[in-house]
């Protein structure tokens, strides 16, 4: 189980670099079938590694949050919040589902309207 929770976050994270999944909020897309709301009001810090910590830069700029990163003993630190709601436009509810996971996962407020 967790295996697959791994490859779904890696898939999410690929199709985040690639801008595919993500709409600006003041632009939704209007084919997007579901909308997640999130925030993350107070700074959060994440050790990462690599192309680990790249690919999460990237994803959360593309997320549209404020992201500051530094080095030291091996790893990188990635502080970043997003103080104001945001608005994640996706395709399917399984997607937004997903979405809602990654972002509790790093600390993130969601709403989603069933």
């Amino acid at each position: 189980m967790l295996n697959v929770r791994i490859l779904a976050v890696a898939a999410l994270v690929a199709s985040v670099a690639m801008g595919g999944m993500l709409a600006h909020a003041t632009e939704p897309n209007t084919a997007a079938q579901e909308l997640v709301e999130y925030r993350l009001e107070k700074w959060k810090t994440t050790h990462a590694e690599g192309d680990q910590s790249k690919k999460l830069v990237e994803t959360l700029k593309k997320l549209r949050c404020e992201v500051k990163v530094g080095s030291h003993g091996g790893h990188t630190d990635v502080n970043y919040r997003c103080p104001k709601w945001q608005k994640l436009a996706l395709k399917s509810h399984k997607e937004a589902h997903q979405w809602e996971g990654w972002l509790k996962k790093y600390g993130f407020e969601t709403k989603h309207a069933h």
